[in-house]
């Protein structure tokens, strides 16, 4: 069960303590005894790794309808034929994995009120979001999505490499085009956890911005795998103020007018264009840990926003590294860290361990090296969050 890390948090939000879990043999025990009749509903999370033992799921789907218990079935990579098995042994709801934004909540609710599961189940996604899956020519505004760290090693550039491969991939066959802009002109690190190099002609291109046509900007860019556009950092070590609010707001128009959606990795330092990124920006990730430089420094970085007037409602904070949900004294200090910056942890993503590390190292996201790994599973899950959002912006505009 610690596998579906995503699903335990939203049976908790639920449920709370009334709930439990069971190995498939001891759930079929369990369901020959008289205590099974006070169920309201038996959740089936299955993946890839358990198509060996089919038979077995199928019987406990059926033993549990022969009782009148309602049956929820949560699936993450299984074979069409095993999911149709399932489906056909008389399941009465199904859920993606890793779950959709409210997915579990809204399947609890047509279970409660018997709502046929819906009938169509396409490429695992949920009901909500099949409907509004956009073709990349529906999305009218392209976006912009930027990530700064509070304080170095809180994963700002992991969140953003991750987040744009997650987006570039979000759909198999309406995945919006997506191109990772890194503007860490010193020390930027796209390139290394991509194992892309690094141009010689990122220079110019940061030079000559301002008088650059789209196809000059394309030649710039390096392609990860066919699905992923990047413009790295320069090879060379620069100023960060060799370039100024202009020639920062020229390259994001060209990036804007050629992608759908563009994902910028900033520098840890405030400079002079920093406020250009994010006037430009539709959500502006802002990275920290659960430490007291993390907090000073957000402080800081409020502080200078209400200074100098900048939008601060675009700002999304994520805890990197957050304490799991059985670690009662983090959940504590997360709250009490929350209340006094006045602000709200919006995304709180688990530590990867290792895994991260050396995904960076091998120079992979993690989707493609770890992708049970749950802080990938968490970024899959703010993808969809975002997608779904531009896709619903889309359909009303």
């Amino acid at each position: 069960m610690q596998i579906f890390d995503l699903l335990i948090d939203d049976i908790e939000a639920e449920l709370g303590e009334a709930w439990g879990d069971l190995s498939f043999l001891e759930a079929q025990t369990f369901l020959n005894q008289p205590d099974a009749e006070t169920l309201e509903f038996v959740a089936i999370a299955i993946d890839d790794e358990d198509e060996p033992e089919i038979e077995l799921v199928c019987s406990i789907i059926r033993l549990a309808k022969s009782k009148d218990i309602k049956v929820m079935l949560i699936a993450e990579d299984v074979s069409p034929a095993a999911l149709h098995k399932l489906l056909q042994s008389g399941t009465d709801d199904f859920v993606p994995y890793p779950l959709p934004e409210r997915a579990f909540h809204d399947s609890l609710a047509r279970i409660r009120s018997n709502t046929p599961a819906p009938a169509e189940i396409g490429d695992h996604v949920s009901e909500g979001a099949e409907s509004i899956q956009p073709t990349t020519t529906d999305i009218k505004d392209h976006v912009l999505f930027a990530v700064q760290s509070m304080a170095g090693g809180t994963g700002a550039t992991t969140l953003a490499v991750n987040l744009a491969w997650e987006l570039a991939n979000i759909d198999k066959k309406l995945s919006p085009s997506v191109c990772l802009l890194d503007l860490d002109l010193q020390f930027g690190s796209t390139s290394t956890y991509l194992d892309l190099p690094r141009r010689e002609v990122i220079y110019e291109v940061l030079s000559d911005a301002q008088t650059m046509d789209v196809d000059a900007f394309k030649q710039a860019l390096l392609s990860f795998n066919q699905r992923l556009s990047v413009f790295t950092a320069p090879s060379d070590i620069l100023p960060l103020d060799i370039i100024g609010q202009e020639e920062v707001k020229a390259l994001l128009r060209l990036a804007r007018e050629t992608f759908d959606v563009v994902v910028v990795d900033m520098p840890s330092t405030i400079v002079g264009w920093s406020e250009t990124v994010m006037n430009e920006a539709d959500v502006y990730f802002a990275t920290l840990e659960l430490d007291m430089r993390s907090a000073q420094n957000t402080m800081r970085f409020i502080k200078a926003l209400q200074a100098e007037g900048l939008p601060t409602d675009k700002l999304h904070y994520v805890l990197n590294r957050a304490p799991r949900n059985l670690d009662l004294s983090g959940k504590g200090r997360v709250k009490r860290l929350a209340e006094s910056l006045d602000i709200e942890l919006k995304t709180q993503l688990p530590d990867g361990t290792k895994q991260v590390s050396q995904a960076c190292d091998h120079g992979v996201p993690l989707a493609d090296m770890a992708r049970k790994n749950p802080l990938r599973k968490e970024i899959l899950k703010l993808a969809k969050t975002l997608h779904e959002a531009i896709a619903v912006q889309a359909v009303a505009r």
